[in-house]
């Protein structure tokens, strides 16, 4: 099969929720979507309500895959959160924003990276 960048980040994506749930987070949802936008993994770390985009990349010549996570794609997960949030009515919940990078050509390295970005 011919890997496009949809495949890629399907793929990244499965690794993931692999990793976090070794890791005993519970996935809550996964391709979210609303109005707003959309997040790729919605889990629960401990007590704290966890936001996830993962970017895959099968190399660094762009920069680092954490970096696509820009301010505008930042807000965008923010807002999209805030509604989700709203929307199940998940009152005074902690929130964090994590980023995974996954590097499918070097054995399937993933870097999390905890607190990637804040709301305010």
């Amino acid at each position: 099969m011919i890997m496009n960048n949809k495949n890629i980040g399907d793929e990244g994506e499965k690794l993931v929720l692999e990793y976090i749930k070794s890791n005993n987070y519970k996935i809550l949802s996964h391709n979210y979507r609303n109005r707003i936008g959309e997040i790729d993994i919605i889990a629960i770390d401990k007590e704290v309500l966890v936001f996830i985009e993962v970017k895959t990349r099968n190399n660094n010549m762009y920069g680092r895959p954490s970096e696509a996570v820009d301010k505008r794609k930042q807000m965008k997960i923010i807002n999209t959160s805030l509604l989700y949030i709203q929307m199940n009515k998940l009152n005074n919940v902690q929130v964090r924003y994590d980023v995974a990078e996954v590097y499918p050509l070097d054995n399937n390295k993933i870097i999390y990276i905890k607190n990637a970005f804040i709301a305010w």
